[in-house]
């Protein structure tokens, strides 16, 4: 019913953004396995076929991703949906909600483009990796939204009271280090190292491509992106007078140093698979909680539940 608040609204949403973080790292995996082109050069079909026959396992792993990948446009859309039952014109979480749908929509369509594009398996082109630092910043916005929609969904008229300058330098930060990081794995992808000392060679060789030169950037900018939001969240667990908020600005700044160790282990062990996805894992994680920090902190009203 329209003006009360239904608990299973947010607890759908919720579910809402735990499947697209499935989808997020097993498209992850898609990449990482160099699975992109086991459906061939079609789109929507695989293959030509609305179902594979005697499907490879690249051809099993990318038609995967397909399936769940539209199942999450169809969650996103029913998100919106229940959103119009259950909140009057204008809430925040209506809004929200629209905003996911176009997000999904778009990134639906860059996924498309990864495959009529041949941006994939060992694709090295230096767009590729523009392709991928837009695809990954548009899938964290998309989260954000649907973070968004689920915690508006528990509030009866929340009111949005804008950025601040920390606040909006903490997420362009924060899609900075996402951006150069998917540049980063795209580059531990075509260009293997056997050693560190290999792959630091053939980065500052003179005649290293711009693909494996752009893979040094993410250190830098993640270690500044980490001592920032580490800071923030150590304010936030410190100054504020809700016991939620400084739960929040600890969880922060931990998630932080979970992620530099999880980084460094990714350098030292050579990118193995398993250890960038959990890479991944954990910064959605930390974009999650950087959300929530946010509209704890720029929303007026106390959850209604």
């Amino acid at each position: 019913m329209k003006g009360s608040i239904s608990p299973g609204f947010s607890r759908y949403a919720w579910a809402v953004v735990a499947w697209n973080l499935f989808v997020i790292i097993w498209g992850a995996a898609v990449r990482a396995t160099g699975s992109g082109a086991g459906c061939g050069s079609h789109w929507p079909l695989c293959n030509g076929e609305v179902v594979p026959r005697a499907p490879e396992i690249a051809t099993i792993i990318e038609f995967t991703h397909r399936l769940t990948s539209g199942l999450a446009l169809l969650s996103v859309a029913a998100l919106v949906w229940f959103a119009w039952r259950c909140f009057p014109k204008g809430h925040l979480a209506r809004k929200a909600s629209v905003w996911a749908l176009v997000l999904i929509l778009i990134e639906a369509l860059l996924g498309a483009g990864l495959v009529l594009l041949e941006y994939v398996e060992q694709n090295k082109s230096l767009g590729r990796a523009v392709y991928l630092a837009a695809h990954l910043t548009n899938t964290l916005l998309l989260v954000g939204a649907l973070v968004s929609t689920a915690w508006f969904g528990r509030r009866h008229s929340p009111r949005w009271t804008g950025l601040t300058g920390k606040w909006t330098a903490a997420l362009v930060a924060a899609l900075a280090a996402g951006a150069t990081g998917a540049v980063a794995a795209l580059g531990d992808t075509v260009f293997p190292a056997t050693s560190m000392a290999a792959g630091l060679t053939a980065e500052f060789a003179s005649s290293a491509p711009a693909l494996l030169r752009l893979r040094l950037v993410h250190p830098f900018v993640a270690v500044a992106t980490g001592v920032f939001l580490a800071w923030t969240g150590l304010q936030l667990a410190r100054g504020s007078n809700s016991t939620a908020s400084r739960r929040t600005g600890a969880l922060l700044a931990s998630l932080v140093g979970v992620q530099f160790i999880a980084g460094v282990a990714d350098v030292l062990l050579l990118a193995p698979v398993w250890l960038q996805l959990v890479h991944l894992f954990i910064a959605n994680a930390l974009w999650i909680v950087l959300v929530v920090a946010i509209l704890s902190q720029r929303t007026t009203e106390s959850p209604a539940i």
